[in-house]
């Protein structure tokens, strides 16, 4: 009888789901996407959906893109080539389909595939440029619940599977899986277990047959606290996805870091970054920079009130590529539209809407075509470094007295800005902002040259073999038009904000409701269809930065304090305790913390747990080393790397980009710390050494344990005993580089011979290696105590990273063409 009524309430069930069928509430056409909304169907187990039109007759859909947002689910479609659609939702009980209900036709648009990546016929990115993933495209997932657990298989990785998407990631590095990876990013994803000094880190070793693209699905997809890195990478593409309130050691958004080239990115929202250590870094460092990249566009990008948008260039020197903006919207942004040193940049078609500093600025003998742009009370549209408006009135210019470069404009609308000036032989010869062209193809004569550095405008634009020679595009009125309906994430995101143009148009202070908003964002998210039907975990681990350390024997550690929160009522951990170390749980203050002197290596997990949410765990290693871990060898310190991150100096005090530059020792340093009276430095040392401290003042001035010593050429050395040593203000200076130098080596710096030298030791991320008399490397293997190799790098390097090696003791194998030595080296 129990049986029957069973099947007898089962079989009214699926009944009931197929006599009401799904009510769908919107349907939406996209750039080469589509969604549907519908409403919640009670007794419903799941939903499949499926997709008609374009020769495609009901093909399914992954199951990830169909998401719960309480009473209402939405499922989105990737991928599709521009045309008309029909979208099918079905509702599911016990494995059987219900009825199914059909949205009217949906039209699809393409992207707009302009700009120099597309130089040669290049399509970056994971899909074709009809739209449609490449073939034999590889398709992963990421969301709050997987970032650390997904998986996936790489050919050439050193282990497989790859765990973790940064791992993954780490598997397409040395550019042996020519498989198209298209990684898929699924509601708010914070900072991940791994990750790059903050980082999320694409590489594929410029590998020309490799694609990736990095995108959000939906309107809602956020990289929350961490940035989006691409370096030695090539046929890249970002899209669809919103960054914001990012910390990360780089500190930008969206950073090509070096040597990338054909990358596309696009369809983004741009918001706050954390607050840097310099005035002008409070909102953030850079919104979307980049640097040493060739065959770059950046387009249909949204930045929010940014400070600092969009950097090109660094230290590359004469014509180092080409990249493009196009149609992006700078909303009440800053400034950087963007600030070009070197290279020769297209600028079309953008909408710059309320900026408060300037629009595009031209340095170091870089080439800007600025045509068909919206300007609306931009307070400075163009500039070119050290004349016209730069300068104008005594001004001392914006860009740190750099050389100018050359713009040349045409057909950009302007209204409301404070000055603007065009070139002209009898009236503004020199101190001029841009050349207005009377035609597009206007050649700029070579006699007209830039006040500071005679520099040139290139004519890239009139160049037959680049796409600008022959583009058709926008009238600015269209492309304002245009910007505000496309630019950044689907249907413009989840995130709405209006701004007040009588105030926000002039101000470049952060505003403070668009900060609260951001702050305080909680994904409305509550589950991805084939997980867990639990939202977004509520429950919080708080991990101490000192949750990895090396100790020599018989040394504690610093005590490590993991503090639990949100929906989490408790934590426990796992191996504790162990060899000396112990642990203490303090309910009040909803602390665990580890201390004591440990006897051999310790490895933990805290993990909280509560009655809602997701269980969320940290760990924790200890090493003991039987090596001095004192800091004893060579310390160097690069601000402009660096900031005021050390694990040998106690930093403390401003930095800033704004006090020009320095080259010493091969290296061009940007960025200092302002010797103030607010500024402090300490460090110890065992032994005696000489500190270098190198400045951009010509005689800088400097107190050193209270005693003043002054230098010449920028830089003052100073022996020092052994001992605790501070450096505090003699008078205002710029200090951007130091270095502490030991007559003998410590652990520091292991020289293995008088030809190579490896350092630092102990390490946080990188190592170096540096070379005389005539030494190559030929491989490097990283080995750790038991005799694995872990890591294997063929070539003659500068440095490598280990950033991704836990703590511990590890043996550095480094094969010349004139023998192989092996290292001792610790990881902190």
């Amino acid at each position: 009888m129990k049986k029957f009524t069973f099947l007898f309430l089962f079989l009214i069930s699926i009944f009931t789901v197929k006599a009401q069928s799904v009510s769908i509430t919107q349907e939406v056409g996209w750039l080469e996407s589509a969604y549907v909304k519908w409403s919640t169907v009670s007794g419903v187990d799941s939903y499949n959906v499926y997709y008609s039109g374009m020769g495609i007759t009901d093909r399914k859909i992954d199951t990830q893109l169909i998401r719960n947002y309480g009473g209402e689910y939405r499922a989105d479609i990737l991928g599709l080539a521009a045309g008309t659609y029909t979208i099918k939702v079905v509702p599911v009980v016990g494995g059987i389909e219900g009825t199914p209900s059909v949205s009217n036709p949906i039209t699809v648009l393409s992207h707009d595939r302009n700009g120099f990546a597309f130089n040669g016929g290049r399509v970056p990115g994971a899909y074709k440029a009809d739209g449609t993933l490449k073939d034999n495209a590889v398709v992963i997932y990421i969301t709050q619940n997987t970032k650390n657990t997904v998986s996936l298989n790489v050919t050439g990785a050193t282990t497989n599977p790859c765990i973790g998407l940064q791992t993954i990631l780490d598997g397409f590095k040395k550019g042996k899986d020519n498989r198209p990876l298209a990684v898929r990013l699924i509601g708010n994803i914070t900072d991940l277990s791994y990750m790059l000094g903050g980082d999320i880190v694409i590489e594929n070793n410029n590998n020309a047959s490799s694609y990736i693209t990095f995108e959000g699905v939906g309107s809602d997809a956020y990289a929350k606290g961490w940035g989006l890195r691409i370096k030695n990478a090539s046929n890249i593409e970002v899209r669809n996805l919103g960054f914001m309130l990012t910390d990360a050691a780089e500190g930008d958004n969206v950073g090509l870091q070096q040597n990338n080239d054909y990358v596309w990115v696009h369809n983004n929202d741009l918001f706050y970054g954390s607050a840097g250590g310099d005035a002008d870094q409070i909102k953030g460092d850079g919104a979307m920079d980049s640097k040493k990249s060739n065959y770059v566009t950046m387009s249909y990008n949204h930045f929010w009130d940014t400070g600092k948008s969009n950097l090109l260039g660094l230290s590359e020197g004469a014509n180092p590529g080409y990249v493009t903006y196009h149609h992006n919207w700078y909303d009440h942004s800053d400034s950087r539209h963007p600030r070009v040193r070197y290279y020769s940049a297209h600028i079309y078609n953008n909408y710059f809407d309320g900026i408060s500093k300037y629009g595009s600025g031209s340095t170091l003998g870089s080439s800007l075509f600025l045509e068909g742009n919206f300007f609306r009370n931009c307070k400075y549209p163009m500039l070119t470094s050290m004349q016209g408006t730069d300068v104008y009135g005594g001004a001392v210019g914006t860009f740190s007295g750099e050389d100018g470069g050359f713009i040349k404009a045409f057909n950009n609308v302007m209204s409301g800005q404070t000055r603007f000036v065009a070139y002209d032989a009898v009236n503004y010869p020199v101190e001029f902002d841009a050349y207005v062209a009377t035609t597009r193809s206007e050649v700029i004569p070579s006699t007209i040259k830039s006040k500071k550095g005679a520099n040139v405008y290139n004519n890239f634009d009139t160049n037959a073999s680049l796409y600008v020679n022959s583009l058709t595009i926008d009238d600015p009125t269209v492309a304002r038009d245009k910007v505000m309906q496309y630019a950044g994430r689907v249907s413009k995101g989840d995130i709405s904000w209006t701004f007040n143009n009588s105030v926000d148009d002039t101000s470049s202070s952060v505003n403070v409701g668009l900060k609260t908003l951001l702050t305080g964002y909680v994904s409305s998210l509550v589950f991805v269809q084939g997980e867990n039907s639990t939202a977004v975990s509520t429950q919080t681990l708080s991990i101490p930065s000192n949750n990895d350390q090396t100790v020599a024997t018989g040394t504690p550690i610093n005590d490590m304090v993991f503090t639990w929160g949100g929906s989490a009522t408790d934590a426990t951990v796992s191996g504790l305790p162990s060899s000396g170390i112990n642990f203490v749980k303090n309910t009040t203050a909803k602390t665990i913390t580890i201390s004591g002197t440990p006897t051999a290596d310790v490895s933990f997990t805290v993990t909280t747990s509560g009655a809602s949410g997701i269980p969320v765990s940290g760990t924790g290693n200890i090493t003991v080393s039987s090596d001095p871990v004192t800091p004893a060898g060579n310390q160097i310190h690069n601000f402009t790397t660096s900031g005021v991150n050390s694990s040998f100096y106690t930093i403390s005090g401003n930095l800033s980009t704004t006090k020009g530059t320095v080259t010493y020792e091969g290296l061009t340093l940007t960025q200092c710390l302002k010797i103030e009276t607010s500024t402090n430095i300490t460090y110890t040392t065992t032994q005696a050494s000489t500190l270098t401290l190198v400045f951009v003042e010509t005689a800088p001035t400097i107190k050193v344990d209270g005693v003043s010593y002054t230098g010449s050429g920028g830089i003052i050395e100073i022996a020092v005993s052994a001992g605790t040593h501070t450096i505090t203000k003699q008078n205002t200076a710029n200090l951007f580089y130091m270095k502490t130098v030991f007559t003998t080596l410590g652990t520091n710096e292991i020289k293995g011979s008088s030809d190579i030298l490896i350092y630092p030791n102990p390490i946080e991320k990188e190592i170096y290696f540096r070379k005389n008399n005539g030494i190559i490397i030929q491989k490097i293997n990283v080995i750790n105590v038991n005799g694995q190799v872990l890591k294997t790098e063929s070539g003659d390097y500068e440095s490598i990273d280990l950033s991704n090696l836990k703590s511990g003791l590890y043996f550095i194998n480094v094969i010349t063409n004139k023998g192989s030595r092996v290292h001792k080296i610790i990881k902190k």
